[in-house]
């Protein structure tokens, strides 16, 4: 009797025992609910008005942070692959790489530099603000609500500052500088030209033209009392304090730990088991053949001078640039109508979400690169946008605008992005994660099917189209010689000037991104090379049975994934081709 009183209490614990699966599925929530608390600034991102006020940003609540993170990877890594299906494991290995990534930068206390060449932390509002309905009463009110919040939340960062400089973890001065010129915009002392009051300047009809008013004065004394006082403090605080302590030496290397928080940096951004040194001599290679293909094109087209005269031939010569932003903006739209004529060609699955172009906004335009991608959403109904930067047009050029749109928007990210939010039956978090090595190399492998495409039509376009692999191939040199090799900030432009017909502007912004943002721009490159070695493998093993639709179907269909889990399904893919008899 007792034993089979103890079979019947041993029946529960068997039937509710969890397979590997559902064990990832819990800890997947678990990560869900602690990201996904009712953080105001997550509201803000989703284009909602925050409800609570802002959580502190302290060295505590970082520490913390860490510590969940790792409980969390613990979790994830004790889940054993080979009993989970492959959909499962892609998920776990994405979560694995975002987690690391957040507590790499905990655990080397980079968060005591909140800020790069291109912004930070004090001018994020800019994109938010863009996001947020302002259609209603309501949303007005709930607007002024939370921004006196949103500037104590601004002020805590002063004391992550103050930390960093005790620690010797403080940003270069060419990073401080540009910072101080980024605040120009928010530093202006009449409220009403603050973005914070933008809102308030185009009200909806349906708000009475009392309450208008009324609105409008209780937001002119929040931005003069909260806000403006922070930003006031703010620029004098780095001019003073903050500058001082500054490190002349732009490489992050000469930071506490920074040598090794460097390797962990490239190992992220590449996805691979690299180190900086095989970066750079790789990058050095790269350099050396594109230089012959540059060269090449400098004698056909019978320039009489050497390629240095080429080079200030490009940037200096009227017939490269526009005389008006909107001469440059058409220009990039019907290059992006083009590009779209050429994809049904090279794809069988194409997004349904629209695009538009659209200058860079002013107030980062000076410190920006020449354009960018910033992603849409059918549920904010907001298009994706191709940003292409209109400031000081003379730093502009009309030859390597096919190569920019071929990058930002098709097919570069705006299909690439488009698709992966489109994919079904995957967690929210596959859709939304950006892996840099992944979505950059396919931005600049894009560049190159531009020459299947047709995109390039004078040798000055084949020119520029090497321009911008020569700059991908310079940037494995440059940000390897800065953060790890001890390389100046005049070394790296000579080097970059040298090797590129990018504008003497564009190579002084891209080098302080760089310096501000270490390892990312390594991605760009050892991604690309991936996809193309793949592409080729593909087309070695099938022959004339490669379908050059099906292998980007294969490269896409997972959205953005570490570049070994990409090898790992073009594999598969050569594999099921060759079983199915469509091999050499």
């Amino acid at each position: 009797m007792k034993q089979l009183l103890l079979f019947f209490f041993l029946i529960p614990a068997l039937t509710f025992a969890q397979t590997e699966s559902e064990k990832l599925e819990a800890i997947f929530k678990d990560i869900d609910a602690y990201e996904n608390d009712g953080n105001p600034m997550d509201s803000l991102w989703r284009g909602l008005h925050p409800k609570s006020e802002f959580y502190p940003i302290t060295q505590s609540s970082f520490e913390d942070r860490g510590k969940k993170l790792t409980q969390f990877i613990e979790e994830l890594s004790a889940i054993q692959d080979e009993k989970i299906e492959r959909q499962a494991y892609i998920n776990k290995e994405i979560m694995l790489l975002r987690l690391n990534d957040q507590l790499s930068k905990i655990n080397y206390k980079m968060y005591l530099i909140p800020f790069n060449a291109e912004g930070g932390f004090y001018n994020r509002m800019s994109f938010a603000l863009s996001r947020l309905p302002f259609k209603t009463q309501a949303d007005y009110e709930a607007y002024l609500g939370w921004l006196p919040h949103y500037a104590k939340w601004l002020n805590n960062h002063i004391k992550l500052l103050e930390l960093g400089i005790e620690k010797g973890i403080v940003a270069p001065k060419v990073i401080v500088q540009n910072t101080l010129l980024l605040l120009t915009t928010w530093t202006n002392p009449d409220p009403i030209k603050s973005p914070f009051y933008k809102p308030f300047l185009q009200m909806p009809n349906s708000i009475s033209v009392e309450t208008q008013k009324q609105l409008q004065e209780q937001a002119y004394k929040v931005i003069a009392k909260d806000i403006l006082g922070f930003y006031t403090f703010f620029k004098t605080f780095l001019q003073s304090d903050y500058l001082k302590a500054s490190p002349k030496i732009p490489g992050v290397s000469e930071l506490p730990s920074g040598k090794e928080y460097y390797e962990d940096r490239v190992r992220f951004y590449t996805t691979f088991e690299i180190t900086p040194d095989s970066v750079h001599n790789l990058g050095l290679q790269e350099v050396a053949r594109i230089r012959r293909e540059m060269e090449k094109i400098v004698t056909d087209v019978g320039f009489k001078g050497n390629f240095g005269d080429f080079l200030q031939f490009l940037r200096t010569d009227e017939q490269f640039y526009a005389k008006t932003p909107q001469e440059l903006l058409s220009h990039a739209a019907w290059l992006s109508k083009k590009a779209e004529a050429g994809l049904p060609k090279l794809f069988n699955k194409l997004y349904s979400l629209p695009f538009t172009v659209a200058p860079v906004p002013d107030d980062i335009a000076p410190t920006y690169t020449g354009g960018r991608y910033v992603p849409g959403s059918w549920a904010q109904q907001r298009p994706g946008t191709y940003w292409v930067n209109t400031y000081q047009l003379e730093s502009r050029p009309f030859y390597t605008l096919p190569s920019l749109t071929l990058h930002e928007a098709v097919p570069g990210h705006h299909l690439q992005g488009a698709l992966a939010k489109e994919l079904e039956g995957m967690p929210t978090f596959r859709h939304n994660y950006y892996i840099s090595a992944f979505g950059e190399g396919w931005g600049l492998y894009s560049e190159f099917l531009g020459e299947e495409m047709g995109m390039y039509t004078t040798p000055f376009e084949w020119f520029g189209r090497y321009t911008y692999e020569m700059w991908r191939a310079c940037r494995l040199v440059v940000d390897t010689g800065i953060h790890y090799k001890g390389w100046s900030r005049e070394k790296a432009v000579e080097y970059m000037a040298s090797n590129t017909a990018l504008s003497m502007h564009e190579v002084n912004t891209e080098i302080d991104r760089y310096i501000g943002w270490p390892g990312q721009a390594v991605s760009y490159k050892m991604g690309e090379i991936k996809i193309k070695a793949l592409r080729e493998k593909a087309t070695q093993a099938l022959g004339d049975n490669f379908d050059v639709r099906e292998f980007h179907n294969r490269v896409l269909r997972n959205g953005s994934v570490p570049l070994s889990i990409l090898e790992e399904e073009i594999d598969a893919y050569i594999a099921e081709a060759m079983d199915s008899g469509q091999g050499r």
